[in-house]
């Protein structure tokens, strides 16, 4: 991905570094060929360079570009299970996540980490990205998911000969566990993501105390992708399913929605992310009656609401760290909604919108590998950065409405937001 070129200054705002530190009231962010010079107080800003550009913050804030840490590109107004491997065809699926992309970024995700996609659409729309073929988030492939046979992502009964493997390799033992991970190791993703437990979602086979996965088969998947130096996560709800996706040497956990003190203690000690992916759950709650949701898989969301919020609680007080993102792609939780998953940690969950912001920037860098790079707002980093119209820490629900954004920036080009050029960047050389 291309970087600028030159020297940018942002000022007129409050700094928000993404440490978790307060705000910084005058603050000043100082670009030179893309990377991050100064980031401080303006009483501090060196002064040997004359900017080329400046962009005024009008009183608002700067911070790290958002980092979305559950990200579904193929997933597409998703109104039950089976519409996720056979409502649309990988064609028409490849351009809705180029479009669910490009989405992301004007947004104001600067960067993502994929939690699953149709065959391995998301390792070419890295490419893509990468290339700067198209706009869209600095991006983490994890193309095809794992699961047992029956379990929660094997929905397809056996008499209508439909293969699951567009969406997910279906595992029965150690062995086919360590030959689904050698097929994603062919495909060129980095994360693997599995289905060690259920979902409210299927209460009847697959809820979410039910586990899909054995602990023999989600030891060979992380042996075999650590072998090959990839990172292993899991969709783990039930208590039994997290902790065996510590003891297996889990690089990440996804929702850990009923964990318990035992788990908590394995998650300090190996320093694992969890994401929890709370926003869903409540909007399955609130929205899914108009999608026909019966009510016993709305109090399954309602369960899994209440535990996952504790969990988080507990995690974070606990000195533990927790990602932001989760599950959008879904009718009740379409794409776009991306910020509403802050707002929602700090005004349902109760956390502070500076713990927030830094679970959306700083720990979702760290998850996706990157942290030397981008995250926070330091020298030497990538300069990709929101400068937003509001005060965030004020009002956090100001991130939902991206009219809002005054500039989202990576690696110091402007991608969006009102001071976007009216000339794409990517039309450059065509």
């Amino acid at each position: 991905m291309r970087t600028a070129t030159g020297t940018t200054v942002i000022r007129n705002g409050q700094l928000i570094d993404g440490n978790g530190g307060p705000p910084i009231v005058d603050g000043v962010v100082m670009i030179n060929d893309g990377r991050i010079s100064y980031a401080g107080p303006l009483a501090g800003m060196p002064s040997e360079r004359v900017p080329e550009t400046t962009i005024d913050a009008h009183g608002g804030t700067i911070l790290p570009g958002l980092i979305e840490s559950h990200f579904h590109p193929t997933y597409f107004d998703v109104a039950a299970l089976e519409d996720l491997d056979i409502k649309y065809p990988v064609e028409y699926v490849t351009l809705l996540a180029a479009a669910n992309a490009r989405l992301a970024l004007h947004c104001g995700y600067t960067a993502a980490r994929s939690g699953g996609s149709l065959f391995n659409i998301d390792v070419w729309l890295k490419k893509a990205i990468e290339s700067d073929l198209m706009p869209g988030p600095r991006l983490a492939s994890s193309g095809r998911e794992i699961c047992g046979v029956g379990g929660l992502m094997d929905w397809n009964p056996d008499f209508r000969k439909i293969s699951m493997e567009g969406l997910v390799l279906l595992v029965n033992g150690a062995d086919e566990a360590r030959a689904a991970v050698r097929k994603l190791v062919k495909d060129g993703i980095e994360w693997v993501k599995t289905y060690p437990t259920g979902d409210a979602a299927a209460p009847d086979a697959n809820d979410h105390h039910t586990l899909c996965m054995t602990f023999e088969e989600m030891h060979a998947v992380v042996e075999t992708a650590h072998n090959h130096g990839l990172k292993v996560t899991g969709h783990c709800r039930a208590t039994a399913g997290i902790k065996n996706a510590l003891l297996a040497g889990y690089d990440a956990i996804e929702h850990g929605t009923f964990i318990d003190d035992e788990s908590i203690e394995l998650l300090l000690k190996r320093n694992v992310p969890c994401v929890p992916a709370l926003y869903f759950e409540h909007a399955s709650i609130q929205r899914g009656p108009e999608f026909g949701m019966s009510q016993r898989v709305i109090d399954g969301h309602r369960e899994t609401l209440e535990g996952g919020a504790e969990s988080a609680r507990r995690i974070l007080a606990a000195g533990g760290r927790l990602g932001m993102g989760g599950d959008y792609g879904f009718a009740w939780n379409p794409h776009g909604d991306y910020a509403r998953e802050l707002t929602f940690f700090v005004e349902y969950v109760g956390l502070r919108p500076l713990e927030v912001l830094s679970c959306a920037t700083k720990t979702g860098a760290e998850i996706l590998g990157r942290q030397e790079e981008i995250g926070t707002l330091e020298r030497g980093k990538l300069a990709d950065v929101l400068v937003v119209d509001g005060d965030v820490v004020a009002n956090i629900k100001i991130l939902e409405n991206r009219s809002n954004f005054i500039a989202v920036m990576q690696g110091g080009i402007i991608k969006s937001g009102r001071i976007a050029k009216q000339k794409s960047p990517y039309d450059a050389h065509l």
